[in-house]
């Protein structure tokens, strides 16, 4: 089991570039144990800014840096950097094209008992309709390397989340498969096409291996970009299976199920079905709890794959 977070390897990969490039710059606010960052601070104080519990100033002082030249790398709660800040990620970061990485930590449900207050169920809906925003849910610890070594090149705007507690690896480390803004066909299949982000994937591939057993063979995809979403991979595999189920921690409204729904019925009709979070408070749990309650498991996951081939 797995026991590194994908908030660990986003400091370790920011450590590893800051050696040498003085113009990385992390910012946290009041997050850098939660964001894991804390030795980032240690190791580089004259890298590092820490703002004090303001999301706003977190957001704006990373634009002003950006447009000074230097590669900020802005960590806070997503629950509260997606709500707090957004008029300034929409208005200094995306329209004025700051190269500012937001890093949203604790995604989804995995602050589990503290509720709603501290979930961000809404996130990908909110970030992907702002212009210019990228938005990234990378599913396991190698790719989360793959995708920050990628931005590190880059010179916009992205929003990642990334979840609190480590997840089971879907890849090997010597064999993680990566193309930027372009989904990883994790398994291929003709019967249905399964489309996870995050830490939805890995419940996706087991699912596919469940459904095996049984005689279905289901495509997964890895849609860790979800904006922009690769919908060339995407309608690739709808046209050739019956249906297409989405898989995500967030809401059932304008997340990634909504975004292929639109893409899928544009192109190539076909029945598309959506396992999210409900439009409601989730339930009080861990996220093993939370996910195994509302069939956001490979159990659940292969259930829904049954209906919509039914």
């Amino acid at each position: 089991m797995n026991t590194i977070a994908n908030r660990k390897v986003i400091c370790d990969v920011l450590m590893e570039h800051a050696r040498t490039d003085k113009d990385i710059v992390v910012l946290c606010s009041d997050s850098r144990g939660s964001a894991s960052l804390a030795p980032f601070f240690q190791e580089f104080p004259e890298q590092s800014v820490e703002v004090g519990i303001a999301e706003q100033d977190l957001v704006g002082i990373s634009a002003g840096l950006a447009k000074s030249g230097k590669k900020p790398y802005a960590a806070s709660p997503a629950s509260f950097l997606s709500t707090r800040s957004y008029e300034q990620i929409k208005v200094d970061c995306a329209y004025s094209d700051q190269n500012v990485k937001l890093i949203g930590i604790s995604g989804g449900i995995s602050y589990g008992a503290l509720g709603m207050s501290h979930h961000s169920a809404q996130d990908i809906a909110a970030i992907s309709a702002i212009p210019n925003m990228r938005v990234y849910l990378p599913s396991d610890r190698h790719q989360t390397r793959k995708l920050f070594e990628a931005l590190l090149r880059d010179s916009k705007p992205a929003y990642i989340r990334v979840g609190r507690n480590p997840v089971e690896d879907v890849y090997d480390s010597d064999d993680c498969p990566f193309v930027m803004d372009r989904a990883t066909v994790v398994t291929e299949g003709e019967d249905v096409t399964i489309v996870a982000c995050g830490e939805m994937v890995k419940p996706a591939k087991d699912a596919a291996e469940l459904l095996r057993g049984e005689g279905i063979r289901a495509e997964v995809l890895d849609m860790y970009c979800v904006k922009p979403l690769d919908t060339e991979t995407l309608l690739r595999s709808a046209q050739k299976t019956r249906a297409v189920v989405t898989v995500e921690e967030h809401a059932p409204f304008g997340g990634l199920g909504s975004m292929v729904a639109q893409t899928v019925s544009a192109a190539c009709p076909k029945k598309v079905l959506e396992i999210a979070l409900p439009d409601a408070p989730v339930i009080t749990g861990t996220s093993k709890e939370v996910f195994d309650y509302y069939g956001m498991n490979a159990e659940g996951i292969a259930k829904k794959v049954r209906e919509a081939l039914g």
